[in-house]
């Protein structure tokens, strides 16, 4: 058996996780529970900030430096992932950084929206002085804006599930299980 060797600290994993809960409970209570949405959404928030800092400071593969490449070195990684040719990586493959980036984007944009739709809807949070005076028009713009970015990101977590599938059968790991165990054979 393989020797495993811990790539994904546990900030990383906590982080993973509770993205996941935190965006399926954010999407399926939008309209019918309001409070548990908003706050579905301010730990999300959070833990995207958490996740940027510790981009910076956290362990190697946690770094952005060890997974952000060029958008040409992405596609290449895809590219050989769908001739079933892709190298692995003991961390984050190319095109995989390029989709985590994506996605981080992507959430935090609806979490802002999020943030200013219940400022301007709710006169609540900490955007709402901003629309003590708006119009309508500014809620069904945010609204609008909102919802296409939850279900642009749910495109994608269905684009990321879709290459988790595919680099555990080309290279034969049980890539949900190293997110858990924070660990991956070293070779």
């Amino acid at each position: 058996m393989a020797q495993e060797i811990k790539v994904w600290d546990p900030v990383i994993r906590l982080f993973h996780w509770v993205l996941v809960i935190t965006f399926i409970v954010a999407y399926l209570t939008e309209d019918d529970f309001l409070d548990l949405h908003v706050l579905a959404g301010y730990v999300l928030g959070a833990a995207i900030i958490v996740r940027l800092f510790w981009g910076f400071v956290g362990t190697r593969h946690a770094r952005f430096s060890d997974f952000i490449t060029s958008p040409g070195a992405a596609f290449n990684h895809l590219k050989e992932t769908l001739s079933f040719k892709a190298p692995r990586y003991v961390g984050h493959n190319p095109a995989g950084g390029l989709m985590i980036l994506i996605m981080l984007i992507s959430l935090a944009l609806t979490v802002v929206t999020g943030v200013a739709l219940y400022g301007a809807e709710e006169h609540a949070g900490p955007m709402a002085t901003l629309f003590i005076d708006s119009s309508a028009n500014w809620e069904d713009v945010l609204d609008e804006t909102h919802e296409l970015l939850a279900n642009f990101t749910l495109l994608l977590v269905a684009i990321h599930l879709l290459g988790v599938i595919a680099e555990s059968l080309i290279h034969k790991e049980n890539l949900v299980r190293s997110m858990i165990n924070g660990s991956k054979r070293s070779t």
